[in-house]
Parts: structure tokens; C-alpha cells; sequence
């Protein structure tokens, strides 16, 4: 009996490292099919390290035209590496993720501004919590377009001025992508308070809210066409104290306006241009007559300037791109700030929760989940 029940577990255990290793060959042969298919039917292949793999295959799934992302090794010397060769950093490989995308629905400019909203782009040794090179950021390109698109976002993100420290993140001449063990693919579904307790641990989230604040999750497909009409185009547009207050730096009544005290949830817009300005969600009543904010809705929305009219040391708050007067900004605001944003009501257009994907704002229903 005990033979057999000997005989039976080796049995068991055999049969177990089969079926883990047809798993793991048919993630690899998928993966291979996937390239391949991508080449066949008008799709493309994106390839990005940016440190732990289970935390870039969740945003890169929700993108519509992003088809199969697989999480794997890429950019060593050796052949199918495992798990414990390339954390171990003698491999030469870094931790990444790969997948096919319909360029039709989504662009690789836009897939690289959602890339960069994943990562830490200053680490040059490696991903907040996980150290070493095997965990550092790399773009692998595909092709020569892809190569020249990777090298004028990295470009503009230097640029920016989000960071203190030079971009470190590398941009690779793709060679070959090993899908990483079945255990691994789909991580953050498979094990959800596991993967979440990692991901908060790690510190990366706390990371992208202080550089990204509610732009980190917003979709990268987002309107982004926010120019400013012509003059006539202006002025059919607007009313006389719109005109006024935006082209002409008046300031409307306080009290006497449309959205002080307006307590609904969505986004204000640039009454000019449409450009996203303000949330609800960082609105407060702060007793002065007009709408108040901690903060604008991201940090590139505005353009903050030196005002000494009227005999007063002010900060102009203006629209970046229609250049419209929105207001001011105040040192005496809430304390997680310590901000007012105060802001004229002719100068925004409010656009109800409700009504942001009619209006083609559906990226920014993420603020109101």
C-alpha cells in the first residue's frame, strides 16, 4: 500500500510539472503567435520594461486596441531564462511586458504617455521597491518609427519639468521577448489582495500621485485638441462678460456669477478652447463670491504669471493653450494645499459627470470613481 500511494504522489507531482510546463510552453507559444499575428493583420508589437511586470500588464489591458499583454523577460543574454535567473540579475534581462495593439484605435504616442505614467523615469537602479537592473525602465523598439517616436517622447518628458533628475529610462533595439512562468501572467487578477498589498508597498502609486496626481489613470486616447478660435470665431462664441473676463482681463461680480456656489460633480472646462481645467472634486466654498479650487486638474492645464495691476502683487492664473484670463491664485487656501484657485464662472463651462463621454470627456469619469 504504501508503494503505491509512493508510486501514486510521484504520480501526482509528475503530472503537475507537465501540465505547469505546457502551460508555461503554450504562454510562449502564444506569445510567439501574437508577434507573429500582429505582423499578419495590420497590428503592431509594444515592447516596455518598467520595473515589476504585474504592475504594467493592469493599465495596458484597459486600453481599447490593446490585445494580449503578456508579462516576460527581454534585453539579456541568455536563452528562456527563468524566473529566479533574471531576478537574480546575472541574466542580463529586464522584467517586462509585450503585447500586439490596433494602431487603427490606439496610437504608440499614446501608449507611451500611459508608459510613462507607470514608471519612476529618474531610477537608473531600478523600480522603487525592487533593486537592481533587471528592474530598470527601457522602451524596446520594433521598428525605426517606433524608435524615433520613443526618442521625442523621452525628449518631452525631459522637458517637462515634472522631475528633478535626468531621465534614465532606456530606449532598446528589440531582440527577443521570453514570457515569464504562467504563475505570472495576470498576477493582479489571479491574486488581487496579494498584488495590492505589493503594490502599496512598493511605493510606486504614492510616487505617480505626487508627480501624475489625476492624470495617472486617465485614458491616453483623452481629447487633446484644445486651440485657441480665431478672434471672430471669439467673439460669435462668447458672451459680452465671457469676452470681457477671458479676452480682456475682467473680473465678473462676486456672488452674481454662475458657479460659486455650484455643487454638482464633473469638470470645468476653458470656456474658449474646452481645454479640462478644474475638478468638483478639488472645488470648496471658500466665502468670497466666486468658484474656488485647491487645485487645477492637472498641473500643465494653467499658466501662472506675475499680475501687479490694480496696485496688488498677484498671480494670474491663465489657460495654456487659448491663453484666456481665468483668475487668480491665493496662498490661503486648505491646508492639504495650503492653495485658492479663485477663479471666474465666464471664464469656465461646466460639464456634469453625466455628461462627459457625450461631450467626448470620458477619460475623466476616472476622478468620480
Amino acid at each position: 500500500m504504501k508503494t503505491y500511494i509512493y508510486l501514486l504522489l510521484i504520480g501526482i507531482i509528475a503530472m503537475t510539472i507537465l501540465g505547469y510546463n505546457h502551460t508555461s510552453k503554450m504562454n510562449e507559444a502564444k506569445a510567439t503567435d501574437n508577434v507573429t499575428s500582429a505582423q499578419n493583420t495590420g497590428l503592431k508589437t509594444a515592447t516596455f520594461a518598467g520595473g515589476c511586470f504585474w504592475c504594467m500588464e493592469a493599465p495596458f489591458e484597459k486600453i481599447d486596441g490593446v490585445v494580449d499583454v503578456f508579462s516576460g523577460y527581454t534585453g539579456g543574454q541568455t536563452s528562456n531564462p527563468t524566473y529566479d535567473e533574471v531576478s537574480s540579475g546575472k541574466s542580463g534581462h529586464l522584467e517586462a511586458i509585450q503585447f500586439s495593439y490596433d494602431p487603427a484605435k490606439i496610437s504608440y504616442e499614446k501608449l507611451l504617455e500611459l508608459f510613462w505614467r507607470q514608471i519612476d523615469p529618474t531610477d537608473a537602479g531600478g523600480s522603487f521597491a525592487d533593486r537592481g537592473p533587471q528592474y530598470g525602465s527601457a522602451i524596446f523598439y520594433h521598428s525605426e518609427d517606433q524608435k524615433q517616436t520613443a526618442e521625442k517622447s523621452k525628449a518631452e518628458i525631459a522637458a517637462s519639468g515634472r522631475y528633478n533628475g535626468p531621465i534614465a529610462t532606456g530606449i532598446i533595439k528589440y531582440s527577443e521577448f521570453y514570457p515569464a512562468e504562467d504563475y505570472h501572467q495576470d498576477y493582479y487578477k489571479k491574486n488581487p489582495i496579494r498584488y495590492k498589498f505589493y503594490r502599496h508597498g512598493s511605493g510606486r502609486d504614492k510616487y505617480l500621485k505626487k508627480i501624475w496626481g489625476n492624470e495617472k489613470n486617465i485614458n491616453p486616447d483623452k481629447k487633446t485638441d484644445y486651440s485657441k478660435p480665431s478672434e471672430d470665431e471669439i467673439k460669435k462664441r462668447l458672451t459680452p462678460l465671457q469676452y470681457a473676463v477671458t479676452q480682456k482681463d475682467k473680473t465678473e461680480p462676486a456672488f452674481n456669477n454662475e458657479y460659486f456656489d455650484n455643487k454638482k460633480e464633473g469638470i470645468y472646462v476653458d470656456v474658449v478652447s474646452g481645454e479640462p481645467l478644474f475638478a468638483s472634486t478639488d472645488k470648496f466654498d471658500s466665502g468670497t463670491g466666486w468658484p474656488s479650487f485647491t487645485r487645477p486638474i492637472s498641473e500643465q492645464a494653467l499658466i501662472e504669471k506675475a499680475d501687479s495691476s490694480l496696485f496688488m502683487k498677484r498671480i494670474e492664473a491663465r489657460s495654456k493653450n487659448a491663453d484666456s484670463h481665468l483668475g487668480h491664485v491665493f496662498d490661503d487656501g486648505p491646508a492639504h494645499t495650503g492653495l485658492r484657485y479663485c477663479i471666474n464662472s465666464a471664464s469656465l463651462r461646466f460639464i456634469p459627470k453625466e455628461n462627459l463621454k457625450k461631450e467626448g470627456y470620458e477619460a475623466y469619469s476616472e476622478l468620480f470613481k
